[in-house]
């Protein structure tokens, strides 16, 4: 599901009218057209505006997406809350000295390799 998909989806639940998201985000009704019609998702700069009106968190917006679209940016960044197992498990990795980084990230390679 890319992020316009998830946000459509957001505004059929919240039984919220394009027009009427436009108005409350600000954003030109054709961008909002566009992001359906050409499967194209909203620049960044509005994700945190769109997450007030659509009362969801960046994180709940942005999970459960693919990059997918038209605009073959594919993102080198993921969005983790630091609350979750994965967010602590960064956390801690990146609290660890390079050398002991550098340990872990071998142990975690071998693991891949056990059948």
């Amino acid at each position: 599901m890319t992020i316009s998909e998830k946000i459509f989806e957001l505004l059929e639940l919240r039984g919220m009218s394009q027009k009427e998201f436009s108005e409350k985000t600000g954003i030109a009704q054709s961008s909002i057209s566009d992001w359906k019609r050409k499967h194209t998702n909203p620049v960044s700069e509005k994700i945190l505006i769109i997450c007030e009106v659509l009362n969801v968190t960046p994180y709940e917006l942005l999970s459960a997406t693919e990059g997918k679209g038209n605009r073959n940016n594919p993102s080198d960044f993921i969005i983790i809350d630091k609350n979750t197992e994965y967010g602590k498990a960064i956390c801690e990795f990146l609290s660890m000295d390079k050398g002991m980084q550098g340990r872990l990230l071998g142990y975690m390679e071998a693991l891949k390799n056990i059948e």
